[in-house]
């Protein structure tokens, strides 16, 4: 058998054993082994890394693990120059678009309040989720980190807090997305994009008490659902203001 020494930095460290904790960790495995194997046999999702080091050189996740290697670990927010290394997502997501599991149904909808295409299916499988997830090239957002270990998965966030709101400033801050938000332009039931709407055409729609006190309407292309800013509204603003 061979033998190799982790060491996992800032709060991957959160995933361990606290007697493992900032500390080297030696591992005997059987080889040839790839860098991923160990690395997640301990507990951390390859989703939540961003460098990976073998004696101090960059490699990806499939690197093959010698007897006697170092390896080091390192999180996606790590504060470094990167410049030189090999960042382990080896292609930018274009659009910031987010697949959210069943656990995370009020954060999707903050997410959508945002402005950014986030997917949600309270009955989905993991396998499938998966899968529209890869070929949507969409950002998994779960509190399972198992599922953040499959294979396929490129792009993913571990959500560890209780808390929506928490968790909504989590993802703001660790995939940057406070400059692109766009509030208020997309439906926060089905996800679908909202246009304005002439007050006319939805009269038949609106409470006699909403159509005497409000004059600019907008309607989803998904689902048809109308809003308008009323006292939701002034609520909605404020958790902005909050988050961001």
């Amino acid at each position: 058998m061979a033998h190799a020494t982790l060491r996992f930095y800032a709060e991957l460290n959160d995933y361990l054993p606290a007697a493992r904790r900032q500390r080297d960790i030696t591992l005997e495995f059987r080889p040839p082994c790839p860098v991923r194997h160990l690395v997640e046999t301990l507990g951390v999702p390859h989703t939540e890394i961003e460098i990976l080091l073998i004696n101090g050189v960059s490699v990806d996740l499939e690197a093959t693990v010698n007897d006697g290697d170092r390896i080091s670990v390192y999180p996606v927010w790590e504060a470094m120059d990167v410049g030189p290394l090999l960042r382990l997502r080896n292609f930018p997501l274009r659009e910031t678009r987010f697949f959210a599991d069943a656990q995370l149904g009020r954060l999707a909808h903050y997410l959508r309040l945002l402005g950014f295409d986030t997917l949600f299916v309270s009955d989905i499988d993991d396998a499938d989720l998966v899968r529209q997830a890869v070929a949507q090239r969409r950002i998994v957002l779960t509190r399972d980190r198992d599922l953040l270990m499959r294979r396929a998965v490129t792009h993913g966030c571990h959500i560890r807090q209780d808390d929506s709101v928490a968790q909504l400033r989590y993802v703001i801050a660790r995939c940057d997305l406070a400059g692109s938000v766009h509030p208020f332009t997309r439906c926060m039931e089905c996800n679908g994009l909202l246009d304005p709407v002439r007050k006319a055409a939805i009269l038949d729609r609106l409470e006699p008490i909403t159509r005497d006190a409000f004059y600019d309407f907008w309607r989803c292309r998904g689902c048809g659902r109308i809003y308008w800013k009323g006292s939701h509204f002034e609520k909605l603003q404020g958790l902005l203001d909050t988050v961001l």
